[in-house]
C-alpha cells in the first residue's frame, strides 16, 4: 500500500510513536518560526531551558506583528528579540522585512521539511510541500532545544481539484469553498492534502492562500505536492537547489476524498463574524462599503497585488472608501516599485501601510462605527478589527478591487473591464539586507531586557483535589481573541501580570477581578464552554494568563488542537463533558469539587465533578497521552522539563 504525501514526510521525521491516526507521535522539527507577538514569551521559555544554542537546521524570528510603537513596550521587546537571536543562533527578520509567513515562503521554506511556528497560519508553507504546523510558543521553544514536537497522528483527507478557475475567481474563493464544505469545527486531527489535475493551474502564491486559511477549518495543516510550479517559484527566489519533487504514491489511501471543480467556483465571501459563514458575493446585493484592506499573510503576494494594481490603473478610489494596502514583504514591495505597480496603486488612492500584520490583528486601521470593511485577511471574528460593531467580510483581492472602485460590495465579474493577465517573474529582485544571519561563537552576546519583560510565570503541581468556582460560562466557538485580546493589548505579551488583567475583556470585563479574588481564597477557577473552545490564533497567552489567574481546568464540549495543547503545557486540564447535556446544568459562580484528581489523571479514568451549588454531579473525560499526564501532574511542561 502506497503512502500519501503527509505520511511520507511524517515517516521521515518520526521520532516517537507510530503512524496510526489518533495515536500520539513525536516528530523531528527541521525549522521553526516565531513572530514578535508570541515569540517574546517563546524565547523567555527557551532561555529557561538553559540551552546554549538552537538545535534545529534553521530557526527564524520575525518582527511583523506589533510594529506600531506607542509606548516603549513593543520597541523593548524587539530589542530583546534581536539580542536573543544573536546569542542563540536564530535568524532575525527585522521590522519592515515583512510578514513571517510570506517571508518564510520566499526565503526559507523547502519541500519535504518540517516546520512549526508560534502562529496558527504557519501552514502557509504547506504550499511548498512542507509539513508546516502552528503551535504554542512553548512547543516551539522545546523544538529549538532539540525536543520532538508531539501531535496526534492525523487522518488525511484528499481534496481533489479539477478544472480551472474562471476569470475574477481566485484562490481565496477556493479556500472559502473549502470552509463552506468543512466549516470551522470538527476537523481536529486532520490534514488536508491537495491533489488532482487542477493543481497544475495554481501557482505557489495561490496554493499559499489555500494552505494559510486551512487553519480556519481547525486542521493540523494543509499540504501540496512539490511539482513544476514549486520549482518555478523556488527558481524565481534563486533557491532552485532547495527543490525536491514530492507527491503521493498512486495507490495512496485517504480517510476521505472530496472533489472540487475549480471551474464551478464563483466569487465568495465570509460574512461576519466567522470565516465559515460563506455566501456568494452576488448575494450581498451591492451593500455600501466603507473600508477595503488589501494584504495580510493570506493575500499580499506579488501576484495578488499586481492583479489589483492592473484593475485600478488609471482609476481613483471611490470617495466613500478608505483603501488600505499592506504588502506581505519587502521583496513584494520592492518588485512592485521597480515595475511601476506601486505607483499605480498609490495614484489610485491606496494608503500604504507597513509590510506587517497591522489591520489583520486589529492593531491599526479599525473601521468606523458600524462600518462595513472588506478584507483579504483570514479572520473576521467579532471585535478583532478593533471596532466591536463593525461588519468585516473576508474576500478575494479581485472582489476587494471591485469595492474600491464602486464603493459597493459587488461581484467583480460585473466590472466592465477585462480580467488582468499576470506573468510571474522568472526571477524576483531579492534584497535580504533586513535579515540578520547567525554568527558563530555569539554566546557572549548580551540580552537586552526592558522593564516590560518578565520571567515566564510558574504553575504549581496539580493538587490531590480541586475546590473551584465556575468563574465564567461561555458558548460555542470561543476564539483565543475572546480569551485574550489582540491588537493594542498585545504589547503586554511579555508582562503576564499586566496582560492577565484583560482575560475575557471583550466577553466579561470583570472576569480577571473575580478570578483573582477566587484565587486569593485558596480555590481554583474553572471555565465552562461549548463547542470548539480555543479557535483561532496559536497565542499561548490564552492559556498562560488564565493559569496565572488560577484557572485549573476548562470544561468544554470540545477543544481546538493548538489551544488544547497550550492548556496542557501550562498545567490546565482540558476536560470534555461525557454528556453534553450536562453543560446546561452548570451556572456561572457554581462551586465545583473534584476529588482524587491526581489519581484519576494518572489512571486515565473518567473524572467525576460534583456541583456543590446546584447539586448533583457529572462525568468528564481528559484525553491525555502518558506524556501529557506527566505534564499536567507537574503543573506544566516547563516544570517537568526542568525537574528532569
Amino acid at each position: 500500500m502506497g503512502q500519501n504525501l503527509a505520511e511520507k514526510i511524517l515517516a521521515r521525521h518520526l521520532r516517537a510513536g507510530k503512524l496510526a491516526p489518533g495515536e500520539e507521535i513525536g516528530i523531528r522539527i527541521d525549522q521553526t518560526l516565531t513572530q514578535d507577538a508570541t515569540g517574546t514569551m517563546a524565547y523567555l521559555q527557551f532561555e529557561a531551558m538553559n540551552v546554549s544554542r538552537v538545535k534545529t537546521e534553521l530557526s527564524a524570528s520575525y518582527i511583523d506583528h506589533n510594529t506600531i510603537q506607542i509606548g516603549f513596550e513593543n520597541a523593548d521587546d524587539h530589542r530583546y528579540l534581536q539580542s536573543v537571536a544573536r546569542k542563540f543562533g536564530v535568524i532575525l527578520s527585522r521590522a519592515g522585512n515583512g510578514i513571517c509567513h510570506q517571508v518564510h515562503l520566499e526565503r526559507f521554506g523547502a519541500p519535504g521539511k518540517t516546520l512549526i511556528g508560534s502562529d496558527s497560519h504557519t501552514p502557509t508553507c504547506g504550499a511548498l510541500g512542507m509539513i508546516a504546523i502552528g503551535a504554542g510558543g512553548l512547543d516551539v521553544a522545546l523544538a529549538m532545544a532539540g525536543e520532538p514536537f508531539y501531535l496526534t497522528c492525523p487522518r488525511v483527507i484528499k481534496i481533489n481539484l479539477t478544472g480551472r478557475l474562471k476569470p475574477w475567481v481566485s484562490a481565496k474563493d477556493v479556500i472559502l469553498k473549502v470552509l463552506q464544505i468543512f466549516t470551522t469545527k470538527g476537523n481536529v486531527g486532520t490534514v488536508f492534502e491537495y491533489g488532482g489535475e487542477g493543481l497544475k493551474t495554481l501557482s505557489v502564491p495561490q496554493r499559499a492562500t489555500i494552505a494559510n486559511m486551512g487553519a480556519e477549518c481547525g486542521v493540523t495543516t494543509s499540504v501540496f505536492p512539490s511539482d513544476e510550479e514549486t520549482l518555478k517559484f523556488l527558481a524565481a527566489q534563486k533557491r532552485k537547489k532547495d527543490f525536491v519533487r514530492l507527491e503521493a504514491d498512486k495507490d495512496a489511501t485517504y480517510a476521505k476524498t472530496v472533489d472540487i471543480d475549480l471551474s464551478k467556483i464563483e466569487p465568495l465571501t465570509a460574512k461576519p463574524h466567522s470565516p465559515d459563514n460563506i455566501a456568494t458575493v452576488k448575494s450581498m446585493k451591492k451593500i455600501p462599503v466603507n473600508q477595503v484592506c488589501l494584504g495580510s499573510c493570506t493575500n499580499s503576494s506579488y501576484q495578488d497585488l499586481v492583479t489589483v494594481a492592473k484593475v485600478l490603473k488609471g482609476k481613483v478610489v471611490h470617495p466613500e472608501v478608505s483603501f488600505i494596502l499592506a504588502p506581505g514583504s519587502k521583496q513584494v514591495l520592492e518588485n512592485l516599485s521597480r515595475e511601476g505597480y506601486l505607483s499605480a496603486l498609490i495614484a489610485s488612492g491606496a494608503r500604504l501601510m507597513e509590510n506587517a500584520c497591522g489591520f489583520c490583528i486589529g492593531n491599526s486601521q479599525s473601521p468606523q462605527s458600524g462600518g462595513v470593511s472588506l478584507r483579504t485577511s483570514n479572520r473576521n471574528f467579532l471585535g478583532r478589527s478593533g471596532t466591536m460593531d463593525a461588519d468585516v467580510y473576508l474576500v478575494s483581492p479581485e472582489t476587494a478591487a471591485a469595492a474600491v472602485l464602486t464603493g459597493k460590495f459587488i461581484d467583480p465579474r460585473e466590472l466592465k473591464i477585462s480580467y488582468p493577465k499576470i506573468k510571474m517573474p522568472k526571477t524576483f529582485f531579492i534584497d535580504d539586507s533586513l535579515i540578520e544571519w547567525p554568527k558563530k561563537n555569539a554566546g557572549a552576546a548580551k540580552i537586552y531586557r526592558g522593564p516590560n519583560i518578565g520571567a515566564p510565570p510558574k504553575n504549581s503541581a496539580l493538587p490531590d483535589s480541586i475546590n473551584a468556582v465556575v468563574t465564567i460560562k461561555v458558548g460555542d466557538k470561543i476564539t483565543t481573541d475572546h480569551i485574550i485580546p489582540a491588537g493594542a493589548r498585545m504589547k503586554y505579551r511579555s508582562n503576564i501580570p499586566k496582560y492577565a488583567e484583560f482575560v475575557f475583556e471583550n466577553v466579561d470585563a470583570s472576569f480577571a477581578v473575580r478570578a483573582r479574588q477566587i484565587k486569593e481564597t485558596g480555590r481554583s477557577n474553572i471555565i465552562v464552554a461549548g463547542l470548539s473552545y480555543g479557535q483561532g490564533s496559536s497565542r499561548e497567552h490564552a492559556a498562560i494568563c488564565p493559569m496565572y489567574l488560577g484557572v485549573r481546568a476548562v470544561i468544554a464540549k470540545s477543544f481546538e488542537r493548538i489551544h488544547a495543547a497550550n492548556l496542557v503545557n501550562f498545567g490546565i486540564m482540558p476536560l470534555t463533558f461525557k454528556d453534553e447535556k450536562d453543560y446546561e446544568k452548570i451556572n456561572q459562580q457554581d462551586e465545583l469539587f473534584i476529588a482524587d484528581i491526581r489519581k484519576l489523571i494518572l489512571a486515565g479514568s473518567e473524572i467525576l465533578v460534583q456541583n456543590k451549588t446546584g447539586g448533583g454531579s457529572f462525568y468528564t473525560s481528559c484525553a491525555l497521552t502518558d506524556r501529557q499526564r506527566k505534564i499536567i501532574l507537574a503543573g506544566g511542561a516547563l516544570n517537568l522539563r526542568n525537574k528532569n
